[in-house]
């Protein structure tokens, strides 16, 4: 489990070093390839907490990635842009919670 806390925790420093962006060209394409390219690795791995289905409020995603919350790191604005960060967060309040597991 530290092993896969301390992954998590150092994703944001790989993907500053650029890993992240959509085509490599530097550009978020939506929501939806923010969310699949960078919070996916933690939230849908059961390292933090599921954020689909949950409703919620765009301006919550937002404080929480600005300014990081518990083991969850912050992301400034020369990693995600104010727009992009807005799509993703508009993302998650829209998204239906996942299936059940059988």
């Amino acid at each position: 489990m530290k092993s896969r806390l301390a992954a998590c925790l150092a994703l944001p420093l790989a993907l500053l070093a650029g890993q992240a962006f959509a085509d490599g060209d530097g550009v978020w394409k939506s929501g939806e390839n923010v969310y699949q390219k960078v919070c996916g690795h933690c939230h849908e791995t059961n390292i933090g907490p599921n954020l689909k289905g949950r409703q919620l409020p765009p301006q919550y995603s937002i404080a929480v990635v600005r300014n990081g919350f518990r083991a969850m790191p912050a992301f400034p604005a020369s990693f995600i842009d104010d727009k992009a960060l807005g799509q993703v967060a508009d993302y998650i309040a829209k998204s239906a919670a996942p299936a059940a597991k059988p």
